[in-house]
């Protein structure tokens, strides 16, 4: 990992302008409007983002055209200058302050066994045969398999030589096969096993040189932060996920970084955020080009973000929104998919409560048991618990009374 901190404070710089809606050159001609000259260029501005030139002098004008505190971009280039004391301001920072450090044993080719494109290409289809058998199994039943394919990556990587093409394409894997690994461990309730796979596949994915499966890792382990009592560090890291991966991410996957902030402001309990977020996550799926998406991003859909839009409506209690959406995109699910099934099925059953519907939240939570009864899946057994917690309210309710006496014992497993 570049530990640099002048790319670091570059990258800040292009979010305030991003953010403030300039180009560089429309930057730079603020600049010289500001300060009555006209010694900024677009190539300047270009230099200060790319890390090569810290503006120095033009920081109290920055301030003005970017419309952001004096104080944090002083801070923040000091930073940049090598000052330990101060950090990079705001969830621009996180990602890199979140990112592991270096593996101990440098991730390069080794002098070994000489390997090609035909190794990596065989690398990449079991990575994808993982990524469809957590779509019909659960984290329990796969996460032996899993952590022993990402092994097996790494010591081939470790042990093996190639060309520096090869050992990019062959660290990509590593890092998509991290990033599947991860997502079943924390599925299993693996968690700290879960986050160790992420932050390795952050490292391989970065010395790839691919940001978006970086911004991919990075968003998982913030998906998991906001899943586990860790709201704060969910939404900072959600957030930096997605500058990470940029304005110019291919569509699917900038749909996905942006549900992914959604869900972690819904968790931190920040209403307006997470629905601005969930527009967001509409709007760039809607404006897609013809640029390949990643092989992991297959699953991004319009009905996936009608799940999370469902999701988030449940979580903030606006059942009204919630209860259409869940029961449309049910009625349009693969019956093969039951661990989906049993938690899309378990936002429905609180939408429905919240809706004071209790008669039909039972009927939903009686095929959220059954469905998850063979899974070893501790996503489902949690969304379980949360279900027969919220139908507490309703036990003078003879539906609920027979549903809480049949299953209550689940609360204790």
């Amino acid at each position: 990992m570049d530990t640099d901190p002048r790319p670091q404070f570059g990258a800040y710089l292009a979010r305030l302008r991003r953010r403030a809606g300039r180009s560089q050159r429309q930057l730079a001609a603020d600049l010289c409007a500001l300060s009555g000259t006209q010694s900024v260029t677009r190539n300047e501005v270009s230099r200060w983002e790319r890390g090569e030139r810290t503006p120095g002098p033009w920081l109290r004008f920055l301030a003005d055209a970017l419309c952001a505190p004096l104080r944090e971009l002083e801070r923040a280039a000091a930073y940049a200058r090598g000052d330990v004391d101060e950090s990079l301001p705001g969830a621009a920072a996180t990602l890199a302050e979140l990112l592991p450090p270096d593996d101990p044993e440098p991730l390069t080719a080794r002098t070994g066994r000489r390997i090609g494109a035909t190794t990596v290409n065989r690398l990449a289809g079991r990575v994808h045969a993982l990524r469809l058998a957590d779509d019909v199994l659960s984290g329990g039943d796969l996460a032996g398999r899993a952590v022993r394919e990402l092994r097996a990556a790494v010591r081939l990587h470790r042990e093996a030589s190639a060309t520096e093409e090869i050992e990019r394409a062959l660290l990509g894997q590593v890092g998509e096969l991290a990033q599947i690994t991860g997502w079943i461990l924390s599925d299993a309730g693996r968690h700290e096993d879960a986050q160790r796979a992420y932050e390795h596949g952050i490292t391989a994915a970065r010395q790839a040189r691919d940001t978006p499966l970086a911004a991919n890792l990075a968003g998982s382990l913030a998906y998991q932060m906001s899943n586990t009592g860790r709201e704060r560090e969910g939404v900072d890291l959600a957030r930096a996920a997605l500058e990470e991966a940029g304005p110019d991410a291919p569509a699917k996957t900038r749909a996905l970084f942006f549900d992914r902030v959604a869900w972690a402001h819904t968790k931190a309990g920040q209403d307006q955020p997470a629905m601005r977020a969930l527009a967001e996550a509409h709007e760039a799926l809607s404006g897609g080009d013809d640029r390949e998406e990643p092989a992991w991003a297959y699953w991004v859909s319009r009905e996936e973000l009608e799940v999370m839009d469902a999701r988030v409506y449940t979580e903030l209690r606006r059942p009204l929104r919630a209860v259409p959406l869940l029961t449309s995109v049910l009625d349009r699910y693969a019956a093969t998919h039951a661990r989906e099934l049993a938690l899309y099925r378990s936002w429905l059953a609180v939408a429905l409560a919240d809706a004071n519907e209790p008669e039909r939240a039972a009927a939903e939570t009686e095929v959220i048991v059954d469905l998850s009864g063979d899974l070893s899946s501790d996503r489902t057994a949690e969304r379980t618990r949360i279900v027969l917690r919220r139908l507490q309210d309703f036990g003078h309710v003879p539906e609920v009374r027979a549903v809480l006496d049949n299953h209550g014992h689940l609360l204790t497993t």
